[in-house]
């Protein structure tokens, strides 16, 4: 073997030795990314968490007969324009039909709520009055005339959009979304869970379908024009309403 061979094979060899660069492997697939947990620093704590015990009959000085009182559809009917909002900016029931409650229903969602509350870090607060409107009663069998029954129960009436009550504290939607839905589920009349986040999202919408609305035959315009004679058989609060609450 010549020399000449031997150098151009040494320097062959140096030539094609490469290395491979070192490549530092990082896995991803476990890493998770949480965010921060809310801070609860403006909440405050009422004395009394809990829902206060409802009375049964309304307190009247001992000489004032208990007034009795006719139906008064109008105190269920239409929508709620005063207490339509959550004042804790939290969570809460809202009705979203009219109806009435008795002190059974009081006590329903005051024993329930109280069991599931978390009284270190929660508190629930009534956004309705006690029953206060009488309700008479006549016996069984009893023959017509003879005046107005005796006052057999009391209830608050509600109007669609009324807040029932609140629930803040320190606490997310998720955590008492449960048991608020299982109360609502149990009233007389439809009502839902809510958040503040989701009733800003339900006007919101509500407002948005109500502008972008590209059929012009509404319950309003059929109403307000006499379509197929609807003014025959529409009651005054169908004209103030249209519709919306029955």
């Amino acid at each position: 073997m010549s020399l000449t061979y031997k150098l151009l094979k040494m320097n062959c060899i140096k030539v094609f030795n490469f290395r491979a660069p070192a490549v530092s492997l990082v896995q991803k697939c476990g890493f998770k990314n949480f965010r921060a947990p809310p801070t609860y620093d403006d909440i405050e704590m009422p004395e009394k968490p809990k829902l206060r015990f409802i009375d049964k009959i309304p307190n009247l000085p001992p000489n004032i007969r208990p007034p009795k009182m006719q139906k008064r559809l109008r105190y269920m009917r239409g929508p709620e324009e005063t207490h339509n909002f959550l004042q804790h900016k939290q969570f809460g029931i809202i009705a979203t039909g009219g109806g009435r409650l008795k002190w059974a229903h009081f006590e329903m969602m005051r024993l329930t709520i109280g069991r599931q509350l978390d009284t270190s870090r929660m508190f629930a607060l009534w956004r309705v009055d006690s029953p206060w409107q009488p309700v008479t009663k006549r016996g069984q069998g009893m023959r017509l005339g003879g005046g107005k029954g005796a006052i057999d129960h009391y209830v608050t009436p509600i109007k669609a959009g009324r807040v029932i009550l609140e629930l803040g504290g320190k606490c997310e939607f998720r955590e008492v979304e449960g048991f608020l839905t299982d109360v609502a589920n149990k009233l007389p009349f439809k009502a839902i869970a809510v958040s503040q986040k989701m009733l800003t999202e339900m006007q919101r919408k509500e407002k948005w379908e109500e502008e972008n609305n590209q059929n012009r035959y509404t319950m309003k315009y059929l109403i307000q024009n006499n379509m197929n004679g609807c003014h025959q058989w529409l009651s005054p609060f169908d004209f103030r309403n249209f519709c919306k609450y029955v």
